[in-house]
């Protein structure tokens, strides 16, 4: 705690705040160890499949628990029941979601690009992430927004878009870069960051999304209480909303584009707008929401403006937004004209008084 107090003090004190207790409130009491992280919740209910189902088949009793889920977890929530009463059963929620995970690997669409490739086969889509898990940095992470810190970031290398102006590129698009990681590795891992005080677990990248198998692999083998935090770009498939659903407790997401001509010119993104506001909106039911806006020089009028009115006009006055001063280019912005620069402050300030002025009440403002 001393540590957190000198480096972050704002991250001390920030669960108290009014304006996250609103947006956060189940991602505290898990903090807390006063509620059970939703992973944990999925392997206590109970479903009986067998793993040679079709998917279509498997599918529909996913949708029938899932509706399981929700009425265990607000029971938990209310406090009427206690993880610990309910009996662990043979075949769990976690469990076929990880067959679904399994089955999916074999013509992958975990992301909205449906590359169809067989990952078991050796198959690459256009994340070239394969079957082996490449990590290029897991440590503690100060520099995410107050109520996250301290974070246990862990860096997937892979990606399912190409923004030329990423800052951890090429590490974050390239798999080759990272490290082979075991299941047994990252579990491990987790139980250390638990030790040491974090307090979520963060699945970034690159994106999470190639890496959706390995993930829950893992969280079928930790038994820790331990917020998860789904840290992605939006672009995956409404199989992998579907999936996360029950998993992840807070979807930290960015919010890139409006205009899909920006969407594929910066980052080969077709079809983004459509996909992030689908998958915000499923996210706004399942979990808790952060959404990060990265203000890109001279795409104000076309996508962060636009953005914030919709997250206004479909996602409530209330949503906890974060929108980033922070941009600068990097890896291949300088060979794009209007973005080859720093941000100006004066564009972050416009945004972010527009933001204002249409009702916006829970901006993250450091």
């Amino acid at each position: 705690m001393f540590e957190l107090f000198v480096l972050r003090p704002d991250a001390v004190k920030v669960l108290d705040d009014p304006m996250v207790k609103k947006a956060l409130p189940r991602y505290i009491k898990i903090v807390r160890e006063e509620s059970p992280a939703k992973f944990l919740i999925a392997k206590r209910i109970s479903v009986d499949f067998d793993q040679r189902m079709s998917e279509k088949e498997l599918w529909k009793i996913h949708d029938r628990a899932m509706k399981k889920f929700q009425k265990i977890q607000t029971k938990l929530d209310s406090e009427k029941n206690r993880l610990e009463e309910i009996k662990k059963p043979e075949k769990s929620l976690l469990d076929l979601k990880f067959v679904l995970a399994d089955k999916i690997m074999t013509h992958c669409h975990f992301c909205e690009r449906r590359c169809e490739v067989n990952r078991f086969k050796g198959g690459l889509g256009f994340c070239r992430a394969e079957t082996e898990w490449r990590i290029f940095g897991a440590h503690e992470h100060y520099g995410e927004e107050a109520e996250l810190v301290i974070s246990g970031t862990i860096f997937q290398a892979a990606c399912t878009m190409r923004c030329v102006y990423c800052q951890n590129a090429p590490s974050s698009v390239n798999p080759e870069s990272g490290d082979v990681w075991s299941i047994k590795k990252v579990v491990n891992w987790m139980k250390n960051m638990k030790e040491r005080g974090v307090r979520n677990i963060n699945w970034v990248g690159g994106s999470p999304t190639p890496w959706l198998w390995h993930i829950l692999k893992t969280l079928k083998f930790c038994e820790i209480n331990m917020a998860q935090v789904w840290n992605s770009n939006s672009y995956y498939s409404q199989e992998t909303a579907k999936l996360i659903d029950g998993v992840m407790d807070v979807y930290l997401s960015d919010f890139r584009y409006f205009s899909e001509k920006c969407a594929v010119e910066l980052s080969q993104a077709s079809n983004y707008p459509e996909v992030a506001i689908r998958n915000h909106l499923a996210a706004e039911k399942a979990g808790e929401l952060l959404i990060r806006i990265l203000v890109i020089p001279d795409h104000i009028e076309c996508d962060a403006k636009p953005i914030v009115n919709w997250i206004r006009e479909n996602l409530g006055e209330w949503t906890r937004i974060n929108i980033l001063p922070q941009y600068r280019p990097c890896w291949k912005a300088f060979g794009v004209k209007e973005i080859n620069r720093p941000l100006n402050h004066e564009e972050w300030v416009e945004v972010v008084k527009y933001a204002k002025e249409i009702g916006l009440k829970n901006l993250v403002i450091d």
